[in-house]
């Protein structure tokens, strides 16, 4: 294949892994958001809930298993593109780095290719985060704000126009930069150590890797994903600075343990989000080589 068409098919499967990525993770993502998001009590208030199950509960039992999936429209219209961009960046990334198409890349370079696609994906990733935290974090209003991703958006734009929409991009950018960099190596690295002496990586082996990729992203983008879900959805002018105010405010009034709030909840969601994504990701691209070889 040629360099070109090699990338052709990163995109392609990768807005295809994307896809898998949020049908098998947003119920635990909608959990994360309410987590990170929910008030600090008063003096003789609790907290609005205990934790994940706590969460996950009181959820379905005000919303039904639907308000788990609250939100979903907006990354679902967007995961295709974002994930095909964010592999294609990758893919991109290891051409610019490679001197030749024989070279073998270091956990250091790897690194840089995954950190290159995380550039890549802000621009529409952004938008899609914003419009996602503020459904989510609709607790089962009555009357809520937003009827949906549409609605959401035309509110936003109407209120504040195309700036309101793209509310947190350099926290998303913060939080995708290094962790699309942790993402990939991660990936690559125990591909290759698992793979066999031939070179091939069998279902199991790519669910594991895909899966402990995962968790190496949320490691490290959690706090800033704190950060960048708080600043999203507060109202405006909450925080003048931006993610500066946020990390100052949230620092003072609740510690760093805050920087790891809804922790539990990724982490069960991105062993098997992502597994499913690196399999749909694998899958999408041994089809395409068997269906388009020359291409």
């Amino acid at each position: 294949m040629s360099e070109k068409e090699s990338l052709v098919k990163y995109f392609l499967s990768g807005g295809f892994g994307g896809i898998c990525t949020v049908v098998a993770g947003h119920p635990l993502d909608t959990i994360k958001v309410r987590l990170q998001t929910m008030p600090v009590p008063g003096p003789n208030e609790t907290l609005l809930y205990s934790g994940t199950i706590d969460c996950a509960k009181k959820t379905i039992a005000k919303e039904g298993i639907r308000g788990l999936y609250k939100g979903m429209g907006a990354p679902l219209c967007g995961v295709a593109p974002i994930f095909a961009i964010s592999f294609y960046g990758f893919g991109l990334g290891k051409q610019l780095i490679r001197k030749s198409d024989n070279q073998e890349l270091t956990l250091l370079q790897l690194f840089c290719a995954g950190a290159f696609s995380g550039i890549f994906t802000t621009v529409i990733m952004a938008p899609g985060e914003r419009i996602k935290c503020l459904l989510q974090v609709q607790h089962g209003d009555t009357k809520p704000k937003y009827n949906g991703p549409i609605d959401c958006t035309k509110q936003l734009y109407r209120e504040g126009g195309i700036k309101n929409i793209y509310k947190g991009t350099c926290a998303t950018l913060l939080r995708d930069v290094p962790a699309s960099g942790m993402y990939f190596m991660t990936y690559e690295c125990l591909k290759k150590w698992m793979s066999s002496e031939d070179g091939k990586v069998g279902i199991l082996q790519t669910i594991f890797a895909g899966g402990f990729a995962g968790i190496a992203n949320w490691v490290v983008g959690m706090p800033p994903d704190v950060l960048k879900s708080r600043l999203q959805s507060a109202p405006d002018n909450t925080y003048k600075r931006g993610i500066r105010d946020v990390c100052i405010i949230l620092l003072k009034e609740e510690g760093p343990k805050a920087l790891y709030k809804g922790c539990v909840p990724v982490m069960l969601r991105a062993f098997p989000a992502n597994a499913a994504c690196f399999l749909g990701f694998e899958v999408a691209m041994k089809f395409l080589n068997w269906a388009l070889p020359s291409i």
